[in-house]
């Protein structure tokens, strides 16, 4: 087995199978600047195994990711005031849709071990893996909005490839939480199993998977991603960091924010 030694998420190669764990248990893996660097690189070097065929992607502790680090998120960089300049501003703007990116373009299958919460860019994680196997307990919920921000990371693109315009209108702006069997009835998840069966179907199907012949698997996996990005032509993420920059410019979103974060702190 190989390991490479990262701040906040685990990872670990043996043979045909690996495991890219989020691993900031104390904060329910809440996905700030450091994290996103690491899963651009934990990309790259699961790419550089070459008899690597399948990834699984998880969550330590008591949930698979709360999204976005409220205190260590790359766009409050673009805070009115922060003394850097636009290209650096827009730069950390762009860092969740680097990592989104990075990881949806993995040589490997890559399955999304879904227990606890999926919240926002947890969501937006989930959706970048090939597949997804959800604890029928778990709970997903996209709070973008209610923050004053628009859903970055590449989620409204990626969301609407699996689960169409209309859900995604509708659970982008309203917020609402929505649980295993509902993500599976729209499409986002594959599987709901029992808690105490979820790591091990995610590993049974991992196997199975890893033991297919590899070069028809991989094709396969290029293929479809090729038709969903010619469907989805002119849906595009380039422009996150702009987003985030125009949003968090505004006081209604500032306001949003401090509220959301007031009422959080309540909880």
């Amino acid at each position: 087995m190989e390991t490479r030694e990262f701040q906040t998420i685990k990872v670990e190669v043996d043979g045909a199978l690996g495991r890219l764990t989020l691993n900031r248990p104390d904060r329910l893996n809440a996905i700030g600047a450091t994290m996103l660097r690491e899963l651009v690189e934990a990309a790259r070097w699961f790419d550089s195994h070459h008899e690597l065929r399948v990834v699984i992607v998880s969550g330590a502790g008591r949930a698979f990711s709360a999204g976005a680090d409220l205190k260590d998120a790359p766009g409050q960089a673009s805070a009115p005031g922060a003394g850097r300049s636009w290209l650096a501003r827009r730069e950390a703007g762009q860092a969740g849709l680097r990592a989104a990116d990075a990881l949806e373009q993995m040589h490997a299958v890559t399955i999304a071990q879904i227990h606890g919460y999926a919240v926002g860019g947890g969501v937006v994680l989930a959706a970048v893996c090939d597949l997804r196997i959800a604890a029928d307990d778990a709970w997903f919920f996209i709070p973008e909005v209610d923050l004053g921000l628009p859903l970055g990371w590449g989620g409204i693109p990626r969301l609407v490839r699996e689960i169409g315009p209309a859900m995604t209108k509708e659970l982008v702006m309203t917020c609402r939480r929505f649980g295993a069997a509902e993500a599976r009835s729209i499409g986002f998840v594959n599987r709901v199993v029992a808690p105490d069966r979820l790591a091990s179907e995610v590993e049974e199907l991992a196997r199975e998977l890893a033991a297919k012949p590899s070069v028809p698997v991989v094709l396969t996996k290029e293929h479809v991603n090729a038709i969903t990005r010619a469907a989805s032509a002119g849906i595009t993420a380039y422009s996150d960091g702009d987003l985030l920059m125009g949003a968090m410019g505004e006081e209604e979103s500032r306001a949003a924010a401090r509220a959301y974060r007031e009422r959080v702190i309540r909880k």
